[in-house]
Parts: C-alpha cells; sequence; structure tokens
C-alpha cells in the first residue's frame, strides 16, 4: 500500500472528526462463524482459549445480547444478507437458498457491489454453495476445498459412512469428532479459507476499488474436528457436565430432537442421551474447534495490521445462531430457546471507541443497516433492522423492547407449529401457532430471567396481564421493534 493511501483515512479524520469514520469508503471485513455459542473469554467465558477474538472485542464493541432470527443456519443468514425477517423471506430451514424466495431482494454484498465496492465470498456465508452469485459478488465465490478429516482413522471412518449413505440412503457421516494430530492448520477447510483470504489482504495494495470481503468459517459446526494443538489447550477431565434437567414445566417445543448430531457415526440414532464421557469428548472437540477457528480470525486480523488496511477497514464478526452441548440433555440448535438464539456480535470500525461492551438488546437482521451508516452508503428502504450506530456512539442507550426468533417444529395429531418468541430485558414469551402466525393458538411459555429462566411460568394467573402485553408485541415480529 502507498504512503498516501494509508495517510488518508487518518487525514479525513483530522477533516471529518464529526463522521466518527473516514470520509474515505471504508472496506469490510465480514466475518461469518457457525454454530458459535457467544461463550468466549470475551463474553467471561473463562475457560475457552480465543485470544484473536478477544483482542477484536478490545478493539470495538461487544454485543452481549444479540439473537438470530432462526436457529439455523440457512435461514439466519438469509435474513441477516437481506435485513429482512423470515415472514418475508420466506426461508426457514437450512436449505432453502434465499435467492429462490427472494428472487428481486437486495442483499448486503449486492448493495455495496452497487456502491463501488469489490464483494468477495470465500468460505461460507450463505448457506447455498453458488452464494448468490453473480448478484452479490464481484468474482466467483470460492468455499474452500481442504478435507472434513485429517487424521487417518477420521478419513477411513468418512470412507465407510459414505458407502452406507450410498447403499442404504440414509444420511450417515464420519465420527462427530476428530483430534486431527500434528497437522496443519490449512489441513482442514477454514485454514484454507483464512490463507486465501490472507493473500486477498496482502495484494489488495494495488485495487484502487473498497472492499467488502466475506469471510465465512465452518467451525465449530460439526464434526467438531481440529489439529491436536488445539485440543491440547484444554483438560478433557476438568469440562463440566452441564445440567441435564429438563426445561421445568415442559417447554413444549423448545425442544430439539438433536438429528443433526445423530447424523455421526458415533452417535446412536436412538439416542435419547448421552453419557458423561461422550458429553467430555464433543464439549472438548468443540472447544478444541472454537480455538483453532480463533487462529485463523487471527491471521486475517494480523494481515490487516501488517498492510496497514486496518486503519480503513470496518471488521464485523458474527454467529449465525448458538448451540447446545449437552444443555437440559439438549444438542444442536433448532429452537426458539436462549442457548440457540443468542450469538457473538463484535463490531469494530475506524473512529469509533474500543473496548466498549453494550447490553441493548439488538439482533441480526440490524447488521445491515448498520453497515450502510458506517460506510457512508445510502440505506435501503423496507429493511427491518435498524442501523446501530447510536449504540455504538453510547452503549447505555436506551434501545430496542425486545428481539424476535422463530422456528417451525411438528406436533403429533396437529402438524406444524410456528414458535414466535421474543426476548425483552427480563422474559422470554412464545408463541405456538398451528402452520404459521395467524393460525390457532396451541401454546405458550413465558420464563423469567432474573427468576428461574428454567421454568415456565406462564400459567402463573398473576402473569395474564403480563402475556397480554407480550402477545401483542409478537403480532409485530414481521417487522420488528424500533428503539
Amino acid at each position: 500500500m502507498s504512503p498516501l493511501k494509508q495517510l488518508l483515512p487518518s487525514l479525513s479524520l483530522f477533516l471529518f472528526p464529526d463522521l466518527g469514520f473516514s470520509a474515505q469508503k471504508l472496506n469490510v471485513l465480514f466475518i461469518a462463524v457457525d454454530d458459535l455459542r457467544p461463550e468466549l473469554r470475551c463474553y467471561g467465558n473463562k475457560e475457552i482459549h480465543s485470544p484473536n477474538i478477544d483482542g477484536l472485542a478490545a478493539r470495538g464493541t461487544l454485543f452481549e445480547r444479540t439473537y438470530c432470527q432462526v436457529a439455523v443456519c440457512g435461514a439466519s443468514r438469509a435474513s441477516l444478507m437481506t435485513g429482512l425477517r423470515p415472514q418475508t423471506t420466506r426461508c426457514w430451514d437450512f436449505k432453502t437458498p434465499m435467492r429462490e424466495m427472494n428472487p428481486d431482494a437486495l442483499s448486503l454484498p449486492q448493495h455495496f457491489k452497487a456502491q463501488g465496492y469489490e464483494t468477495i465470498s470465500l468460505g461460507k456465508i450463505y448457506h447455498a454453495t453458488n452464494d448468490d452469485f453473480p448478484q452479490g459478488w464481484s468474482k466467483k465465490p470460492s468455499r474452500g476445498t481442504g478435507k472434513q478429516y485429517a487424521s487417518p482413522a477420521g478419513i477411513e471412518a468418512k470412507k465407510r459412512a459414505s458407502e452406507i449413505q450410498r447403499t442404504t440412503g440414509v444420511r450417515t457421516n464420519g465420527p462427530a469428532s476428530e483430534n486431527g494430530g500434528d497437522v496443519s492448520d490449512n489441513a482442514y477447510t477454514d485454514g484454507l479459507v483464512a490463507r486465501a483470504a490472507a493473500t486477498y489482504l496482502e495484494n489488495y495494495a494495488t485495487n484502487e476499488k473498497p472492499f467488502f470481503l466475506a469471510v465465512g468459517f465452518t467451525k465449530p459446526h460439526l464434526p467438531f474436528n481440529a489439529p491436536a494443538k488445539y485440543w491440547d489447550l484444554y483438560d478433557r477431565a476438568k469440562i463440566k457436565i452441564p445440567s441435564r434437567d429438563k426445561m421445568i414445566n415442559g417447554l413444549p417445543y423448545d425442544g430439539s430432537s438433536w438429528g443433526e448430531l445423530k447424523n455421526y457415526s458415533d452417535i446412536s440414532k436412538k439416542a435419547k442421551a448421552l453419557n458423561d464421557a461422550k458429553t467430555r469428548e464433543l464439549i472438548h472437540g468443540y472447544q478444541a474447534a472454537v480455538s483453532y477457528m480463533d487462529a485463523q480470525v487471527g491471521r486475517l486480523i494480523k494481515t490487516l495490521d501488517k498492510t496497514g488496511l486496518s486503519q480503513n477497514t470496518i471488521i464485523v464478526l458474527w454467529g449465525d445462531h448458538g448451540f447446545y452441548l449437552g444443555d437440559f440433555g439438549e444438542w444442536c440448535k433448532h429452537t426458539t430457546y436462549e442457548v440457540a438464539a443468542k450469538v457473538p456480535f463484535i463490531i469494530a470500525a475506524p473512529g469509533l471507541k474500543k473496548g466498549q461492551r453494550t447490553k441493548a438488546l439488538t439482533e441480526l437482521v440490524d447488521l445491515f443497516p448498520t453497515l450502510c451508516e458506517l460506510g457512508g452508503l445510502p440505506t435501503p428502504k423496507d429493511l427491518h433492522g435498524v442501523s446501530l450506530k447510536p449504540v455504538l456512539a453510547n452503549p447505555e442507550i436506551s434501545w430496542k423492547k425486545g428481539a424476535f426468533s422463530q422456528y417451525f417444529k411438528n406436533k403429533k395429531n396437529v402438524g406444524k407449529v410456528l414458535g414466535t418468541s421474543i426476548r425483552t430485558e427480563r422474559y422470554r414469551y412464545t408463541e405456538w401457532r398451528k402452520k404459521n402466525q395467524n393460525g390457532s393458538l396451541e401454546d405458550v411459555t413465558l420464563v423469567d430471567f432474573q427468576g428461574n429462566p428454567n421454568k415456565n411460568i406462564a400459567a402463573n394467573p398473576a402473569n395474564r396481564d403480563l402475556i397480554k402485553r407480550l402477545a401483542k408485541f409478537t403480532k409485530k415480529s414481521g417487522v420488528g421493534l424500533k428503539p
């Protein structure tokens, strides 16, 4: 990068201090992480080794209470990338392509591309393999070509599973976790994705266009695989087993069948519980995969700093949904409850205060308008989220009264029921309605996070007026609540 190009961000901040960001177009490093719980060290979990994401939080703002719109990757990403809620995208599962359901939608990278950005997709950004090319991206996206398993035993188990699936049609994978041994980070896909992204940044000095670089890491998604050095960061014997107490008073449909986990060869498809040894093994693998992913984030940020691009680049890191690790006896996601709906979310940008934390209730649909305003781009009309620039300026600001999440479940003798859930400062209220949000009311749940968050208190007559008030809020789940 030329000395003049490095100087421009600092000079523009000097000339235009009230903007809070550079008058020159800012680059965007957009980091998506699959299945990441907000349980990193910077989020208060001292057991997790996440120095690079912790460092990102120290140079930006950490959002303590951000929620996805649907706790499954395809639908969650469709909402984030369009700024629209699932009632509009009509994406409710992991496999429905956003563009198939929304041929005329304006996506986040598509908007930046139209504003003169070079938009690049590396790794998993959407769930669909074409990643909305060519509408959203300047070049054909690259998902990475690394192996899912790296150890000889893992590779052989994967081959056997593939043969079983080919001959029986039953979806099967290799083991649910793998200590990959003494292999490089590039033995797995995320390492290759990080290498490609770092190479792009190193070569960017010759590019006059601002960039929107989307980098999607699959870990810690199943299978929980990582090189041995990341497993060695944790002592399995010290891993705590989460409470397996089922949700008291029955949160009727909030449990997951954890069918995703049962697709792996070392988990019985009939399993209703996992023993302590297997639970610790899987949590150990998840933690190792988190630290492996964190190291790949570090490769990107170090390259930004080395090239001087960090002076003029917005960095955002987000998870598409949470993940149960035996909490309440549950695994995977696919619910409206707190563990599945809550996500990590960090924004750092030139001119913004560093080391901030906020408890403001926020949603992933807020990212689209936020990046537009931070980047000085026009914000498209009809987005369902709201810009978080006021929160970035004042983390203590009074903000939204609630965040919405939804999920479909199947009920015996009823069929599909839609859970529409609102998380407020204190409560989570969920309505379950037949077929859609206008269907007959099948059940409700109410939990109090200042009381027992594992108890459904909806039947308590003292909460009747509270439920009526929260039920009115759910009618706005299609567009959201404004601050």
